[in-house]
Order: C-alpha cells, then structure tokens, then sequence
C-alpha cells in the first residue's frame, strides 16, 4: 500500500479579471472518481488543504449547471459525506512533508488558480516530490497549483517537462471564459512547460516520468488508473 497526498483548494471564490468575486472551490467528480480509483487499489489516501482549511465543493459540480446528470450528482454527494470526517479535519499543507507520501495529487476546480498556483508550502512540496522521483499528478485545473513551484533561482521547477491542463478552448467553451483571470494553459506555456492538449471534453492523460497530469474532468479516471499504475511498477522495481 503506498500513501497518497490528496491536494485540494481551499478557496472558496476566485479573483475574476475585472477584480470581481466568483464562487468556487474543488470540482467534486475529479475528487470522487480519483479518491474511488486509488483507495479501491489499496492506496491510503490522505487530504490536505493551505491552512487545513475545511475545503468547499464547487456548487455546480453538483447538478446541471456544470453539466452533471441529477444521479451523479447525488452520487458525488453522498461520497463526498462520505469522507466528511477527512474533509471537515483536512491536513495543513505547512506541515506535510514529502518524505511521508508517494504520491501528490492535486484535482481541479477553478479554486487551485485562486490559492494553489501561488501557495509556497504547495510549492516547496511538489518541489521536493518531484525532485525525490516521486508521483506528481494533476488534474484539469489542479495543474494551476503547478505555477507554485519555482527553484531558487525563481525559475519554474516544471519548465521543459510535458504535461496537460484544462485547455484555453475548454476554457472559452465551458469555463469562465474572457472573465478568467488567467488561462492556466497559457501561463504554463509562457514558463516554459511543454502542453500537450487533447481534444476538447475527451479524456487525455500526460505522462513525462513522475509527473502525471489529466486535462479534464472526463480524464478523472484515467489520471488516477495511470497514478495507481505507476505506483505498482516503482513498488515491483
């Protein structure tokens, strides 16, 4: 059984372009789905947010606004309750320490642009799992938190690495559109990490060594199945 470090936001609303105020918070289906696939494959699973701060589920995660059938949402719910001792008593960031986990992985939800992308304890973190050789996944906006990491030198520790993220198309289709703050694809671009982007709405999953990234929701599964994956070939090495 390997640990798992479950990042997740702990914002609550996202600063929009004109300065307004946006409600937010993690994307349920990609915490759902990647917490069922890597406990089902004997994974512990741990959660921690910046400040331990008890986590918000993006409300429209939830129903059809995000486009999510009535069933699934009830479906997501109910797990979510399910581990809402873990979510109520998250970990602090501050205090996790790389050397106690296998795995970080970070899902989505537009909340990661907000808090993750500029959290230095997030940073140092997937800064010294990345640089032990362990497994640093995200998920559609969950490689935001990404942005956080930087070397003393200030440049960014995943420059020149390949790697996926909720895409400028996805985000002008069905996101926050002209209203984002940022485009998460292109701020990566721009540091220098190498986007591969899939069609829009597909499953996609990138793997460049330890780093495991999934461009959206629809890629939920299959991230944590390629997580789970790697997990078993550097328990059998």
């Amino acid at each position: 059984m390997a640990k798992v470090l479950m990042v997740l936001t702990g914002a609550d609303s996202l600063t929009l372009a004109d300065g307004t105020t946006h409600p937010t918070g993690y994307w349920a289906e990609e915490v759902v789905a990647s917490h069922r696939v890597l406990r089902a494959a004997g994974h512990e699973v741990d959660l921690a947010t910046p400040g331990g701060v008890r986590p918000t589920v993006d409300e429209i995660s939830l129903d059809e606004r995000g486009g999510v059938e009535k069933s699934a949402g009830e479906e997501f719910r109910a797990y979510l309750d399910s581990l809402a001792d873990q979510l109520g008593k998250p970990l602090t960031l501050a205090d996790v320490r790389a050397d106690d986990y296998d795995a970080v992985y970070i899902p989505g939800g537009h909340g990661p642009m907000e808090d993750l992308a500029r959290d230095r304890d997030l940073g140092r973190l997937v800064a010294d799992t990345d640089r032990g050789g362990k497994i640093v996944a995200a998920l559609c906006h969950g490689p935001a938190a990404l942005l956080s990491a930087t070397g003393e030198d200030g440049a960014f520790t995943f420059a020149g690495r390949k790697l996926t993220v909720f895409t400028d198309e996805e985000e002008r289709q069905g996101g926050l559109k002209e209203a984002a703050p940022y485009f998460t694809e292109s701020r990566l671009r721009d540091l220098g990490a190498i986007v591969e982007g899939g069609p829009a709405w597909a499953s996609k999953v990138v793997v460049d060594g330890n780093l495991i990234t999934g461009q959206n929701p629809q890629s939920s599964v299959d991230t944590a199945q390629q997580v789970v994956d790697a997990l078993k070939a550097r328990s059998a090495a």
